[in-house]
């Protein structure tokens, strides 16, 4: 009777201890509004998860980043600011970090009308390689790919979480030698624009060159156009009756 009655070694009840209550949910990235730069090189935007956690007031929400083929090793019993979930040994040795922490009350139920309230996560530089900070919300390393899910501690002990959100691709950055010069919609809209404005100017040009010449041909020229104008004379013209007759001699 003993061995059945005995109850669960230390070992064996760690595990049911730790095991945390599953959410369904799933974090995604933003939609509402439409944000720019929704993912970077280093950077993504989720959702907050207002009205998931409202039954576990005293635990702290977390945010668990993870390489997408780690999530299934991940352990929930391992602490925030450990060296198993430290930011900078993120992605190796480090496979997922926890960052992002907040209470319950940051995430009100239900959303405020008209608030924008997203996580953009990887938006710190300046804790990167500040060791003292662990739990940094640092720029991610890779393209990824990446999947997050939410986990809310009362303590140290994992009371809640979220399922894993599905795997997150950064932008890669193009190298300069990758980047086409001809071809594309810019280029080919700034060639036209081009050739049509030479043809204008070429236009343009040789209408002035035509006013120039018609100029100059009418200034040097101008003896053929123009005759010197004759002086006129004007003659006098005496009268008969004007002076005196002499008498006729008889």
């Amino acid at each position: 009777f003993r061995g059945c009655s005995g109850g669960s070694t230390p070992s064996t009840a760690l595990p049911w201890l730790l095991t945390a209550a599953h959410l369904k949910f799933s974090p995604v990235l933003t939609q509402d509004p439409p944000l720019e730069g929704l993912t970077t090189a280093s950077t993504f935007v989720l959702d907050q998860p207002h009205c998931i956690f409202q039954d576990y007031g005293n635990a702290d929400i977390w945010l668990v980043v993870a390489l997408s083929q780690a999530t299934s090793t991940f352990n929930n019993s391992a602490g925030p600011g450990t060296p198993e979930t430290a930011f900078q040994s993120f992605p190796d040795p480090v496979r997922a970090y926890m960052t992002l922490n907040t209470t319950l009350g940051n995430y009100p139920c239900p959303k405020p009308d008209g608030d924008i309230t997203v996580l953009r996560v990887g938006s710190e530089t300046s804790c990167a390689r500040d060791v003292t900070r662990p739990t940094c919300n640092g720029p991610l390393p890779g393209p990824g790919p990446y999947r997050v899910k939410f986990l809310a501690l009362e303590g140290s002990v994992p009371v809640a979480e979220t399922a894993w959100s599905v795997p997150i691709m950064l932008r890669t950055a193009k190298s300069p030698s990758s980047i086409s010069t001809t071809g594309s919609g810019h280029n080919a809209g700034m060639i036209a624009i081009t050739t049509i404005l030479s043809i204008l100017f070429a236009i343009l040009l040789a209408g002035l060159v035509a006013m120039l010449v018609f100029w100059g041909s009418d200034f040097c020229g101008g003896s053929s156009t123009f005759s010197k104008p004759e002086s006129v004379t004007v003659r006098r013209y005496n009268t008969h009756h004007v002076y005196d007759q002499p008498a006729a001699r008889l």
